[in-house]
């Protein structure tokens, strides 16, 4: 019922990056309200109202907002077992500066912030405490069916990049350490999965941290994956893994909601009744155990998992059309992976297709620049249902729309075992030059990146070693913006500069 009164006065607001949520439980942490926005975009205000139980939710975007609501409208989101009703606030921004009592909210979230500049000073109640490092032991309990190694990477690669997986059995238990490029994902990870089934009251996860700080991985296999060495033997003479075989489900695709990261959806049902991951007809199991709710409910198909076998062609939509170019496309994708072609659709330039040298780099550009911002807009990628990119027939009309680069001097990650494998971090305000020519001075480069209009914030050179530099710009979208502009420029004396994501701040 008490939905229905909600649905029935419920004023008819336009879309608004704020949005009011209500029925809030009393004792919920401000991580945990800033957590229902994170899956879908930056959360840049906060303002709790306990007393009448309320909460206002600033996004950094108006796309981000909508992509919440309509999200949750079918899946109705659990804080604390209790359902929470979400929907635009009359506000257009959050002006929360002079209130009483916001210095909590503020510590939350300038503690998930933090998550997007890579630093670890969670402030928040309920942050991070000594000794929770970025990786994860993971126990899989009642596994009813098969969990693979791709299987978990889909679900946790949802609160960030997973950079290592290994599986093993220990105690006749299924278990998983994974690692993430930032302890501050594998917290929320943990905060929102622990707890949760994989499927309808089987396959249980039981999380907590590693004492471990980092995992060493010698094998690419379906035991042990290194998704930052794509070079690594496979080791014990099995094939590499291409395509990727979920042992026991056949071609079966796996349902996971298209955004896996809201807390509190109630436990032992997957992913809450809206939105269950549902795994058709396992071979030789029950049939099918799918929550039963339509899959139209807001999920959407992760082929990645076991559907198109080992998929590098990835669809880019949402570009700007008026600021995009394959070239653009090519240097930005090419920071994880050697891109062999590039096509914007003629007809609708908003989307492209980008092919990678393999699947795992295909996974790799989804997980770092999906939901990224390139020219005023949210980038959205997932895996295309093609094969391959096909360049236009002779005469045939294209704009210089679709390029192949298969040939490219360009390439990142040609050389096997180069060490460029090893530098692949998520996008980020500070990038990292190299190939600078001694002539060139701190003032030239300054001046070469404010002409791309970014705002420089600092810039220094290693000491050691003159021909590479820091670069720290006013925003990650400027960065990414200037990646695109400057990486390969001629900066004379036969040296072309190469940009980079830094995982350092100056």
């Amino acid at each position: 019922n008490d939905k229905k009164k909600f649905k029935g006065d419920r004023s008819p607001c336009s879309p608004s990056r704020v949005l009011h949520l209500r029925r809030i439980p009393s004792d919920v942490t401000e991580a945990e309200v800033i957590s229902l926005g994170l899956p879908f975009g930056k959360v840049t205000n906060l303002l709790m109202l306990k007393g009448k139980s309320q909460a206002f939710l600033e996004m950094a975007s108006e796309e981000a907002a909508v992509t919440m609501v309509n999200y949750y409208t079918p899946a109705t989101p659990h804080l604390r077992s209790q359902p929470v009703y979400i929907q635009y606030s009359n506000h257009r921004e959050l002006k929360t500066d002079n209130l009483p009592n916001q210095a909590r909210a503020q510590a939350a979230l300038q503690a998930v912030n933090t998550m997007q500049s890579g630093s670890l000073a969670i402030a928040a109640e309920g942050g991070l405490l000594p000794g929770q490092g970025s990786v994860l032991r993971i126990i899989v309990e009642n596994l009813f069916y098969p969990v693979t190694l791709e299987v978990l990477y889909q679900i946790f690669s949802k609160f960030g990049s997973v950079l290592k997986i290994i599986t093993f059995t220990k105690n006749n238990q299924f278990q998983a350490l994974l690692q993430y490029a930032d302890p501050v994902n594998a917290y929320y990870a943990k905060m929102a999965l622990d707890g949760q089934s994989i499927y309808t009251a089987c396959c249980t996860l039981r999380i907590d941290f590693s004492k471990l700080t980092s995992l060493k991985v010698k094998y690419n296999n379906d035991k042990s994956r290194d998704f930052t060495r794509l070079d690594l033997p496979s080791g014990d003479g099995q094939p590499p893994l291409e395509p990727p075989i979920a042992a026991g489900f056949g071609t079966q695709n796996i349902i996971f909601p298209s955004y896996g990261g809201a807390i509190g959806f109630a436990p032992a049902m997957g992913f809450a009744q809206g939105a269950g991951v549902s795994v058709p007809a396992v071979p030789g199991a029950l049939g099918s155990l799918a929550v039963t709710t339509s899959s139209a409910s807001g999920q959407m198909t992760i082929p990645g998992v076991t559907g198109v076998s080992g998929n590098s062609i990835l669809l880019v939509s949402n570009l700007n059309p008026e600021a995009i170019t394959p070239h653009g496309l090519f240097i930005l994708f090419g920071v994880y992976g050697d891109v062999h072609r590039v096509k914007i659709m003629f007809k609708k330039k908003e989307n492209a297709l980008v092919q990678m040298a393999d699947a795992t780099q295909a996974q790799l550009a989804i997980s770092y620049l999906n939901g990224q911002r390139l020219y005023g807009r949210v980038l959205r990628i997932t895996l295309s249902k093609y094969q391959t990119v096909q360049l236009p027939r002779e005469g045939q009309e294209d704009q210089g729309l679709t390029k192949d680069y298969s040939n490219s001097p360009l390439h990142r990650f040609k050389k096997p075992g180069s060490k460029n494998f090893q530098n692949i971090f998520p996008p980020s305000a500070t990038l990292h030059l190299s190939n600078i020519p001694p002539s060139v001075t701190v003032d030239d480069l300054k001046n070469l990146f404010a002409s791309t209009g970014s705002s420089v914030k600092a810039f220094r050179f290693f000491q050691k070693d003159c021909k590479m530099a820091l670069i720290q710009l006013g925003s990650v979208e400027e960065a990414v913006h200037a990646l695109i502009e400057l990486h390969n420029h001629d900066l004379g004396e036969n040296h072309h500069l190469r940009v980079s994501f830094s995982k350092s701040t100056i």
